[in-house]
C-alpha cells in the first residue's frame, strides 16, 4: 500500500468530472417549467381541494379561508388555460359553475399530495423552520 487514500481520491475526481453546465436552470427545462405552472400561492391548494370532489366557486372559496374571490376566479382561469381544471357551465337560473381537475390535473396533483403528505408528517420541523424565519 502506498499510504494513499483510494476512497478520498476517487472522490475528488468524481467531482472534478461533474459537469456543472450539465445543472443550468434553462428557461424550457422540466423543473422551470413546473415551477411557472405551480408558483401562483394559490395554485397548489386549489388543485389540491378539487382533488377531493367537484367545486363550485363559492365552496371552494369557503375551503380555503383567506382567498379572495378575485384571486380564486384568476387562479381557476389559468388552472383551466393550463389544460388542469374543467370548468362546467350548468344552464339553471341562477347558472352553476362547477370546478373539477381534468385528467392532467389529477395526474400534477399527485405529487402535491406526496409534498402535503411529507409536510404533515414532518409538522414539527416545518414549526422549527418557520419560527427561524420569523426571528428578527
Amino acid at each position: 500500500m502506498s499510504g494513499i487514500n483510494l476512497s478520498t481520491r476517487h472522490l475528488e475526481v468524481t467531482v472534478k468530472d461533474i459537469d456543472k453546465n450539465a445543472f443550468i436552470v434553462r428557461e424550457d427545462c422540466p423543473p422551470r417549467r413546473i415551477h411557472a405552472l405551480l408558483t401562483p400561492k394559490w395554485t397548489s391548494m386549489v388543485l389540491y381541494v378539487l382533488h377531493h370532489a367537484t367545486f363550485r366557486t363559492g365552496e371552494l372559496q369557503r375551503a380555503m379561508p383567506g382567498i379572495s374571490k378575485k384571486m380564486l376566479t384568476q387562479t381557476l382561469r389559468e388552472l383551466e388555460v393550463d389544460g388542469l381544471v374543467t370548468r362546467d357551465v350548468h344552464s339553471s337560473v341562477p347558472p352553476v359553475i362547477e370546478y373539477s381537475l381534468t385528467d392532467l390535473g389529477r395526474q400534477i396533483v399527485q405529487p402535491i399530495l406526496a409534498l402535503y403528505d411529507w409536510a404533515d408528517a414532518n409538522k414539527d420541523l416545518l414549526d422549527r423552520i418557520e419560527s427561524r424565519c420569523r426571528r428578527p
